[in-house]
């Protein structure tokens, strides 16, 4: 077809389909580089179709002779219903789905494919596909006149379109990640519709193919535009943990189960993670890659792992992954603990009767000497010595049964609703209390294992007997209680081996009991410590502790 001069339309239409063309071309290259098999020949197979489209559709624009268009125009309509095939074969296997394995789906989606082709084909004689007539604007070119089979083929292939953006939308939605991006690109693939709407009925566009534009587009900006995002998605498509999507130390994406572990997430896209999170990143970066955050009050804790992910030999980001290992991670602790404690206890207990052994074959030596003197009152009074340390033998392995019985943690189905004054006083009624005097100043609702609660305070009341305490205090704090005896204070001693086995503060025979309080409130989640800015004696302060009510205007209780 004779060009009367290069208009700027004919200019804008040409360069478009140009621009199209190479660039399916040029994304090709990349696309090969795609490491999933069927993802690549999906992807392949639609930019190969969109380019060829686009450039046939370039062809018929320039074409010299109705008929050379009439026939690039025609070969247009078969490559481009290709695309549609390509398309769905990419979302199948992109998400991970069977569809383009499926033999069925393959042999009728050929089967329609031709059909339709033969359609085309033989527009000639039966006109249903579309008609042609030369025109002069907005430059001289052949137009088309699209017919009802074009619609209905037309129609048939937007549904199957949608069918694959289904297809994404329900992984993105999986993956929980934001589809924000996702809705923008197919937009972008579904403005050559109104296109197509607007060359049909106006006469502001000619009428042709816009098709092959949207879809270029498409094809491309997955590749390259969106490229992480889509193979982000692809990797944790399933993965029921919080992710985020790194380019070196820059936040690029993350799931929304991350920011809801992250709260600090939102809005923080192009940040690094040490600002945004520097927890997680130093989770990322210790030996043990556990991370621990709060949980409905409670702790929590995450194994953090990343893996690195790239387009052929070039790396394009970092997945780090959050897995819930709270159960896990709290087992493996509470081994640790009663480990350590076990060590420290074993150390004391053998300590403990070696010193004892040696005491009692000693005094049992020197009751046989005594005795081979005749003195028969020195005897006696060695044999009731060694009597009253095999006595302390079997408080040692009192101790050892309390921590056998009592040593785990906590199980919820143990705890009770415990008053802490009531506890108090059965404790009180079954330590080695001698002349000492108990007051309980207020009162309080715990949560607790009575038991368990019950030794600890005998411990308490134990430790302050060997303290050389004539009263005793039990006061309820806001987060706990405190116990308080008038004896020894501190001093120059370290207050953490106060709760150290062994350690025989202040003497050997009340070297186990504050040792056992901590590991009894460290069963139930608390601490306990030594308050040394108390002078007048030993103040232990007991915290985190879950106080039910407290009543601390009660009137003293004395025991």
């Amino acid at each position: 077809m004779a060009r009367f001069g290069v208009s700027s339309a004919f200019l804008a239409y040409t360069l478009t389909y140009a621009i199209a063309t190479l660039g399916c071309g040029i994304a090709l290259f990349r696309a090969r580089r795609v490491t999933d098999r069927d993802t690549r020949r999906g992807l392949v197979g639609l930019l190969a179709a969109s380019g060829g489209w686009a450039a046939l559709e370039l062809a018929f624009l320039v074409a010299p002779t109705p008929a050379t268009a009439y026939v690039t125009y025609t070969l247009s309509l078969v490559v481009g219903l290709t695309t549609v095939g390509a398309w769905l074969y990419f979302c199948s296997a992109y998400t991970g789905r069977s569809f383009h394995r499926n033999q069925f789906y393959r042999r009728l989606s050929v089967a329609v494919y031709l059909g339709i082709v033969a359609v085309k084909l033989t527009n000639p004689i039966h006109g249903l596909y579309f008609d042609t007539a030369l025109v002069t604007t907005p430059f001289p070119h052949m137009t088309i006149r699209h017919e009802l089979f074009h619609w209905v083929v037309a129609g048939l292939s937007y549904a199957l379109v949608s069918v694959g953006i289904f297809m994404l939308y329900e992984m993105f939605l999986d993956a929980e990640f934001d589809t924000r991006p996702l809705a923008a690109l197919v937009g972008v693939t579904a403005v050559p519709v109104v296109l197509d709407i607007v060359g049909f009925s106006t006469d502001y566009l000619i009428d042709i193919n816009y098709e092959p534009i949207g879809v270029a587009v498409f094809a491309i900006g997955v590749l390259y535009v969106y490229q992480s995002e889509f193979l982000t998605v692809q990797l944790t498509d399933g993965v029921e943990d919080p992710v985020i999507y790194l380019d070196g130390d820059e936040i690029r994406k993350y799931n929304r189960m991350a920011e809801r572990l992250f709260p600090e997430l939102s809005g923080s896209t192009g940040d690094s993670l040490p600002s945004v999170a520097p927890d997680a990143a130093a989770a990322l970066e210790s030996d043990t890659k556990i991370l621990e955050r709060s949980r409905d009050g409670e702790p929590a804790y995450y194994l953090v792992s990343e893996t690195t992910f790239a387009l052929g030999q070039a790396s394009i980001g970092r997945l780090v992954v959050f897995t819930d290992v709270t159960e896990t991670e709290g087992q493996r602790r509470e081994l640790v603990r009663q480990n350590e404690q076990l060590e420290g206890f074993a150390a004391a207990i053998r300590h403990e009767l070696l010193n004892t052994l040696q005491v009692v074959s000693a005094r049992v030596d020197i009751a046989g000497k005594a005795l081979d003197d005749g003195d028969v009152t020195a005897a006696r009074d060695s044999l009731r010595t060694a009597s009253g340390t095999t006595d302390r033998m079997s408080s040692i392995v009192g101790d050892l049964a309390t921590l056998a019985r009592y040593g785990q943690t906590v199980e919820a189905a143990e705890v009770e609703r415990v008053g802490l004054a009531d506890i108090a006083g059965a404790a009180w009624e079954r330590a080695d209390t001698g002349s000492m005097a108990l007051s309980v100043d207020g009162d309080a609702t715990l949560s607790a294992d009575p038991a368990r609660l019950r030794s600890l305070f005998v411990d308490a009341f134990d430790f302050a007997a060997h303290n050389d305490a004539t009263m005793v205090t039990v006061r309820p704090t806001d987060d706990g209680f405190t116990i308080t005896d008038d004896g020894n204070g501190v001093g120059d001693n370290d207050p953490d081996e106060f709760f150290e086995y062994g350690s025989a503060i202040p003497d050997a025979e009340a070297g186990l009991d504050l040792p056992n309080l901590r590991m009894l409130a460290e069963t139930h989640g608390w601490d306990a410590t030594l308050d040394t800015a108390y002078q007048d004696g030993i103040r232990i302060v007991v915290s985190g502790v879950t106080t039910l009510r407290a009543e601390s205007d009660q009137p003293p209780t004395r025991h």
